[in-house]
This record gives structure tokens, sequence and C-alpha cells, in this order.
């Protein structure tokens, strides 16, 4: 299937009130492009230099998602133009881009990612240092941020009551903090598992492969 078609079969299968961010990792801009052109605005990358490279080749009107790991050095690249960053693992990176806001007299949209997985290679904060990031928040701690959901990956697995228990116990906490003060986005779900993601409460889901196809390395 090409591009386009790959794209119009997973929005068709998005509920109303969905998100869609393309993941556009390793992929060129040209393919970027064509997804653009086919209405779409919201892109996810994993990495700020291929971020950086891309950016300016394609329309300025793009909503630029980090959902990458992303080191504290690294904030100021992106802090002038990123729409949202979904991969806040940290205190500490929650107040690096405050500052960096601050400085480009910008509020940073982000979303607290928390550890759901039982893999030890995935980052997140613990649920407890989501609380405390959290309220630390509400207390006005960090005045250029808004947190505005949170954000997990499950487990690489075939088991799919653990994907689902996984995504249900980050749905959990999404409630929990949404009694404290209005939290709008739960980004949960990727290319494999984002139905199941769906059906445990995500609005908002990153879908790389199934859109782009895989990217072929050797070239």
């Amino acid at each position: 299937m090409s591009i386009k078609e790959n794209y119009n079969a997973i929005k068709d299968q998005l509920p109303s009130g969905v998100q869609l961010v393309a993941v556009s990792k390793t992929h060129p801009a040209s393919a970027v492009q064509e997804v653009y052109d086919l209405g779409q605005k919201v892109f996810g990358e994993n990495k700020v230099q291929e971020l950086m490279e891309k950016a300016p080749l394609l329309p300025q009107d793009i909503q630029w998602h980090l959902i990458g790991h992303l080191q504290t050095n690294k904030v100021k690249y992106i802090a002038p133009f990123i729409d949202t960053i979904q991969s806040v693992d940290s205190e500490k990176l929650l107040t690096e881009i405050n500052k960096e806001a601050e400085k480009n007299s910008r509020v940073i949209k982000v979303l607290l990612q928390v550890k759901i997985a039982a893999e030890e290679s995935k980052f997140g904060l613990e649920i407890s240092e989501a609380k405390n990031a959290y309220q630390q928040y509400m207390e006005g701690k960090f005045p250029n941020v808004e947190i505005t959901g949170l954000m997990g990956m499950a487990t690489f697995t075939d088991d799919e009551q653990q994907v689902r228990n996984e995504f249900l116990t980050l749905k959990s906490l999404f409630d929990e903090l949404n009694q404290l003060k209005t939290v709008n986005t739960l980004s949960m779900g990727m290319s494999d598992d984002f139905p199941i993601a769906i059906e445990c409460g995500a609005n908002s889901v990153r879908v790389g492969s199934a859109i782009f196809g895989k990217r072929d390395y050797s070239k």
C-alpha cells in the first residue's frame, strides 16, 4: 500500500476526538510533505537533530511533537518552535524546558511520560514521581510550561492483556490528575497497539510505520 492508502486506513480506524501524531522519524522530509498534503498537521520526531534538519524544509504550520528521550542540553534547540514535548521523564527536564521556554517568551506544552511497561529499557517517571511533578506544577513552579496530559509506552509483547493493563494503569493516573486540574491529552498506543490504547481511553496515538512503512536502513 502507498503512504496515502496507509494514512487513510489509519484515519478510518480512529474515532472522532482521537488525535493522530504521525511519527516521521527516519523518514525524509518528502514523505512528511506527502502526508501533510493529505491534511495531517501533527508530526512526531524522536531525535532533536533529525527534527532540526527536517523542520526548515517543511511548512511552518506543522505542529511538531518531540516523542523520544530528550536530553536537557538539547532543549534549547527546539524551544523556539516545538509544539509539544511528550517525553518529559524527569523533574530536571521539566525545569530545563521551563527555563528555555521563558527565554523564548513561550509557554511550551508537555506530557509527563510515565513508565508503565515492564521493560527496563523504557524511560519514564514512576507514578509517584509524576504525581509529585504535577503537584509542583499546580503550585506554580513551572510557569512557562503547560502540562496537558500523560504519555506512556506499553511493553512490546504479544500478551494483549498485559498491554491493556499497562494502558489502564496510565488511564487511572490520568483520571486522578484530572480531578486536581484538567488535563486533556492521554497519549498511548503506537502502530502495533493503538486500537487497544483507544479502548483503554487514549485520545492521542503515535503512529509511524503503519503510515510511512518500514524504513530501509541499508540504503
